[in-house]
Order: C-alpha cells, then structure tokens, then sequence
C-alpha cells in the first residue's frame, strides 16, 4: 500500500508552505505499510518556539485555504516546543530543533520510503545542522578573551 494521492497533494502543499516559513530540514515518510493510521509524515523543525508556531500556522492555513483541509487535532501549542497537526490522511510534526535532534524521529521511519517534496522544501535539508554551526560560532565570538 503506498500513499494516497490525497495525502501526496497534503503533503506537498505543508512541505511547502513550511519552507516559505523557513522550516529547518523538511522531510516527509510514507508510513502508510507500516501504519493504519494515516498515510504519512511530515517532519520539519524550526530553532525557536516562535517560528514553531508560525510555520505551523502557516501549513494549517495553506491546507485550509488550498484544500479544504482542516486538522481534526492540533497538539502542543501550549509550549510550541512540538507542535503536531493530524489531518487523519497526514500527520504534521514541526519540532524546536532540540526536540528534534532528541526525539529523532527519522531513525524511527527510516525504513519506511521518502516522499519527493518541492524544491524549495528539499532545500531546507541541512539548515538546522548550519544555523547550530552559525550560533556556536556567534557564541564564541562574544565571549570576552582574556586570561583566567
């Protein structure tokens, strides 16, 4: 059984309306042989609460408006550390990238096939990994030098 082509169209349309909101390495599975539950994952993070929520916002408005696509649950908004969007056919994760470096949800579906994404989406692969390297190095920067 692979994805339906509800669920392709759902999928893309979130990829991509994460990536307009700069999401952090979008990537999304078909689950659908190893789940009953729904067909797919998507999975995109973001490095602070704030921009959690807004791309998060983001897809559930593009679905909605696009669609006709309203989530029949919403989870974790209280602290927009994981926030997850069930569409029944999809299932949204959009993470803080600390939760998602802990939870690691890929290792979890690896197994399972990726779903093509737009290219703007595809282009997001490895941002999270760079804003870290960018930060470290902001971190160091202001560090006052000096003898101890």
């Amino acid at each position: 059984m692979t994805a339906t082509d509800r669920s392709l169209e759902l999928i893309t349309t979130a990829a991509q309306a994460a990536a307009d909101k700069l999401a952090h390495d979008v990537i999304a599975y078909d689950v659908s042989d190893v789940l009953s539950i729904t067909d797919a994952f998507l999975l995109a993070s973001a490095p602070n609460d704030r921009q959690v929520k807004s791309i998060v916002d983001e897809i559930e408005e593009r679905l909605q408006k696009e669609l006709g696509a309203k989530p029949v649950r919403r989870e974790g908004d209280r602290e927009s550390r994981w926030i997850l969007l069930d569409y029944v056919d999809i299932v949204v994760h959009v993470q803080h990238s600390e939760e998602r470096v802990f939870y690691a949800l890929e290792r979890l579906w690896k197994d399972c096939p990726e779903i093509d994404l737009p290219a703007d989406a595809k282009a997001t692969r490895g941002k999270a990994a760079e804003h870290a390297r960018l930060q470290a190095a902001a971190d160091d920067a202001s560090e006052p030098a000096g003898e101890w």
